[in-house]
This record gives C-alpha cells, sequence and structure tokens, in this order.
C-alpha cells in the first residue's frame, strides 16, 4: 500500500495530504505560511518537514505497518538512511517561479524526503483536476485568494511512450506579488475599495455643500461606512495617513502573546507593544498589520458590503478586481476551433476552469467572474473550486505514475 504526500504551499499555511494508492486520504496536517518566495529555502524546508513528519504521525498505525514502518518511532524527517516513507511526493508551491526556483527546491525536499519530489508553482496542484476527467484537454488555474494568478495547461505526454507525464504549462498571467500587481485577489479589493472610497470623496469635493445631517446607524452599512468603522475614523483622509503608516517593527517570537483563536487576529502576530485588550471584534488594529495586510484584510468587508447591503459602490469594486482578473484569463485563451502550429492559447470550450483561493469559493464573485468570461466569449466545459488542492493532487499523483 504505496503512500503518495502532495503539499500545498500557501502564503497563509501549508497543507499536507498523505494518499494511499487509490487516491484516498488517510493522513492530513496543516503547517505555517510556506512561501518560498518570502520565506527563503532554509526558512521553507523547515515548514515542509514540521508539516509534513505531522502528517505521517497522523495516520493509522494499520497504514504505516503496511507499508513496513513502524508507528512507535517517532516518524521524524529525514527517513532512515536508503528508506522513504513515501512512493512519491508533489509539492505545489507559492513563490515558485522560476526554474531555479524548482532547482533550489528540489534537492533539499528529496534530501528531507527520501524520494525525488515534483516541484512546481501551486496552480500546478489546481490544474490536477484535468488529469480526472477525460472529456478535457486543456485546464486554467484561476488562483483569487489573498493573491491572484492565472496559468494554462495541457497534459503532457511522454513522445517516447506516448504515456501521460502529468501537466505542462502553456501560460500565466499575473501572480507578480502585491506591490507589482496580485490583481482579482484580497489584496486587490482592498486598495480598490479604498481607492473608490477616496475617489467618491475627491468627487463630492466639488459638490455643492450641503446641510443635510443622516442619523449614525448603531452598525456600518455600506463600503464607505464599513471602511471607515474598520479603521476606526471619521474622516475619508484619514485613510491615507493610516495606509501608508510603515509597517511595524520585527517582532521576536519570545515576545509573541499566545495565539488566539480568532482567525483573523491570528493572521498576523500580536507584537509586544499591543494589548489584546484592545483588539474590537477579534481583529487587529490597522496600524498593528504590515501595510499589505490593511489591505487584504479588508476583502471580507467589501464582500459583506457588496452582497449582504447591495452597495452600488462596493459592486463597482468587486467588478472592476473580477474584470482584471478575466482580462488576465483571456490572454490565455483562444476562441478559434484550430490552432496554428505552436499555439499555446487553448479554447475554454475544450478546457476545465478550476478556481481556488478565499474570494474563489465566494460564489456571488465567482459569478461575476465567470459571466464575464462568457460575456466575452469563454464558456468552459467544466468549472470547479478546488477548495483542496492538496488531496486533489495526492489523488492526481497516484495516477500519474512517473
Amino acid at each position: 500500500m504505496p503512500l503518495y504526500l502532495c503539499v500545498d504551499c500557501g502564503g497563509s499555511k501549508a497543507a499536507a495530504v498523505i494518499a494511499d494508492e487509490t487516491g484516498n486520504p488517510v493522513a492530513r496536517a496543516l503547517g505555517g505560511p510556506s512561501n518560498f518566495a518570502y520565506l527563503g529555502l532554509e526558512a521553507f524546508v523547515a515548514v515542509v518537514k514540521e508539516t509534513v513528519e505531522s502528517a505521517l504521525k497522523a495516520c493509522d498505525p494499520s497504514v504505516l505497518k503496511a507499508n513496513g514502518i513502524d508507528s512507535s518511532t517517532q516518524l521524524t524527517l529525514p527517513p532512515p538512511e536508503g528508506k522513504s516513507y513515501l512512493a512519491a511526493a508533489w509539492l505545489g508551491v507559492s513563490g515558485c517561479d522560476s526554474p531555479q526556483a524548482v532547482a533550489d527546491i528540489t534537492p533539499a525536499v528529496e534530501a528531507l524526503l527520501g524520494v525525488r519530489p515534483r516541484v512546481a508553482n501551486d496552480t500546478h496542484l489546481l490544474a490536477a483536476p484535468m488529469t480526472l476527467y477525460p472529456d478535457v484537454t486543456g485546464a486554467v488555474a484561476v488562483v483569487a485568494g489573498t493573491g491572484g494568478i492565472v496559468v494554462s495547461f495541457r497534459e503532457a505526454v511522454q513522445k517516447e511512450t506516448g504515456e501521460k507525464a502529468g501537466l505542462e504549462e502553456l501560460g500565466r498571467c499575473g501572480g507578480w506579488g502585491w506591490i507589482l500587481g496580485d490583481e482579482g485577489g484580497g489584496f486587490h479589493v482592498g486598495r480598490e475599495a479604498i481607492r473608490q472610497v477616496l475617489d467618491e470623496a475627491d468627487r463630492a469635493s466639488v459638490k455643492p455643500k450641503t446641510t443635510e445631517t443622516s442619523t449614525p446607524s448603531e452598525k456600518p452599512w455600506g463600503l464607505r461606512q464599513r471602511v471607515l468603522a474598520r479603521f476606526g475614523i471619521t474622516d475619508v483622509y484619514e485613510l491615507l495617513t493610516i495606509v501608508h503608516k510603515p509597517d511595524p517593527a520585527p517582532i521576536s517570537p519570545s515576545t509573541l502573546a499566545p495565539a488566539s483563536s480568532d482567525a483573523t487576529l491570528s493572521l498576523w502576530p500580536t507584537p509586544p507593544t499591543f494589548d489584546p485588550a484592545m483588539a474590537k471584534d477579534g481583529l487587529l488594529p490597522m496600524t498593528a498589520m504590515p501595510r499589505e495586510k490593511r489591505l487584504s484584510s479588508l476583502s471580507p468587508l467589501v464582500f459583506a458590503a457588496a452582497f449582504e447591503d447591495g452597495d452600488p459602490l462596493a459592486i463597482r469594486v468587486l467588478q472592476a478586481t473580477s474584470s482584471a482578473l478575466v482580462d488576465q484569463i483571456c490572454v490565455l485563451l483562444r476562441t478559434e476551433e484550430r490552432s496554428s502550429e505552436g499555439e499555446r492559447r487553448i479554447r475554454a470550450a475544450e478546457s476545465i476552469l478550476c478556481m481556488g483561493g478565499s474570494l474563489s469559493g465566494v460564489d456571488a464573485y465567482r459569478k461575476l467572474i465567470v459571466d464575464e468570461l462568457e460575456r466575452r466569449g469563454h464558456v468552459f466545459r467544466r468549472v470547479q473550486v478546488v477548495d483542496d488542492a492538496a488531496a486533489v493532487g495526492a489523488k492526481a499523483l497516484t495516477l500519474m505514475k512517473t
């Protein structure tokens, strides 16, 4: 009963799944942030080591015994010399964007696992469903989470044998990080929200002043009100000061407060000078976050203003960000049935759209993307939300066999 490992190494967490030869998950584990570009090789390998060890220890003893593994051992990595706990491994790594990054990661992880892994950008895992459906010949993987990236694939075939050999990357758009892009992701949504609120205030500055007063509601409503409440201010232009305020100083692990059970609070370490009692609704003050998080953390607020409040301003924000993501998807697509020699674009009608990331999981936002693609003449044969990329990748790995 060989074991297959897949690790989805993302910017916020690492997710490891160990599957049996049928692709059925037999163990799971979560680890810390694992973006290779942000961490560097040594710290990245440390996260992978901790996460995979946790997954191995979560395996049922009978599964380990079937693989000749003594469950009474510590199951630490690297495995005993000349042995491996695994038949194959696949790592989808955020921040792994070049052949050099793959070349740096592969030998280090091979030494750790005792088996040579497949290493690629994490979008490769997202496209794994293509291998499970015989009626599609291509895939477009779309990440809309904290960041954003779009990558297209077709199934690779070995020239010598004609056998399937995994996924071949064709083209990509975006994934440049929050400073340069990340269209359609959480940072883009937060930044566009601030820009639209500020733009509305700029345009209002030349309109006649009125004496109308509004009665403040107990609960924020609409994008502008929600943004001001989240920043704890009453003047729109105070946003500029807080958004541009320098990042908090680096934090020593010894000074960190105990981890909070609140998902939002635990996204960023608590600064040693921050009193948890100051947190409102379990959220860190904006100035306690790095600048990137001050904007990306606004995306749930924008979604609430758009889809709960029905605020036209918030809806315009999401239309703008989803349209920018569609622009990138369309770069990888063609409408012509016949392809010219060397063509690397694919047809939506013959392909699967694989969507991952927290924003892709929101039905209304995903509909904006799919509807806009259809408006531009691109209707995918299949659309699938991949909410467990590590599990899908592990199952696909058992089918590749190479």
